[in-house]
């Protein structure tokens, strides 16, 4: 990986283009990085693909970034793929957001269920931590973060033109430990062995799993598909990296 400072701008990118550094971004440039006149940098806003720049420096913490040569071309969005999630405590949220933005989620949807521990939200603070994981990752854009909604809303507003994986962790049997053995759903990868690339989500619950009601409301939508993700329970963070790995394995980009 490359040693040149890597940082995302929302200016339009062209040759010559003099780019205004943010304060934040000139203090970790000029006070953090101790760069000098004619540092090396590598900009990206998520439509022009990156390119090289150059650093000159404007006082203690107020740069431009001249650019150069365009490094890499945008490339066309192929991975159309949505991460609805339950937030749990805020770092393991934290988590979530950084390990879905590193493995190629497009969009990151929290959704409200029964059993969310936390309902605080802050797009703000997720829009960050999605900034900085795609600036170190080689990521060319930014997920999109939506405002959270109700379970049920989220359900009502889906596409019709994309399945959504129901990550089930339960049995039918409401009498036994995690609902016993009749009903699980079958493994993720089973389930989505030969499926073409296109629009997807992914659900992930919350900690304690689905209330009966939402997982009788799930498995009756036409377009949720219950998948199971091994004989354990997994923590939230944990399902988020396990489904989205057995995606991008399978009908994703690390094919």
């Amino acid at each position: 990986m490359s040693a040149t400072p890597r940082l995302f701008v929302t200016h339009d990118l062209l040759e010559g283009a003099q780019i205004p550094m943010t304060e934040e971004q000139g203090n970790y440039l000029l006070r953090v990085l101790r760069l000098g006149e004619g540092a090396a940098l590598r900009l990206f806003n998520g439509r022009d693909g990156e390119w090289t720049a150059a650093l000159h420096p404007e006082g203690k913490r107020a740069a431009v970034a001249v650019l150069g040569q365009q490094m890499r071309a945008q490339p066309p969005h192929v991975n159309d793929l949505e991460l609805w999630f339950a937030p749990v405590k805020k770092a393991r949220t934290d988590f979530i957001i950084e390990k879905a933005t590193e493995l190629g989620v497009h969009r990151i949807r929290p959704v409200l269920t029964g059993r969310t521990h936390s309902e605080r939200v802050r797009i703000d603070r997720f829009e960050k931590i999605a900034l900085e994981a795609a600036e170190q990752t080689e990521r060319l854009d930014l997920p999109v973060i939506e405002d959270p909604l109700r379970l049920e809303d989220a359900l009502q507003r889906i596409e019709p033109n994309r399945p959504l994986y129901f990550c089930d962790e339960a049995g039918d049997d409401g009498s036994a430990p995690w609902g016993g053995e009749a009903g699980r759903a079958p493994p993720f990868a089973l389930a989505i062995a030969g499926a073409a690339p296109g629009p997807a989500a992914i659900l992930i619950g919350p900690e304690g799993g689905f209330t009966p009601d939402e997982r009788a409301a799930l498995r009756g939508h036409a377009q949720v598909h219950p998948v199971g993700l091994g004989p354990r329970i997994l923590r939230a963070e944990t399902a988020v990296v396990a489904a989205l790995a057995v995606w991008q394995s399978q009908v994703g980009d690390w094919r």
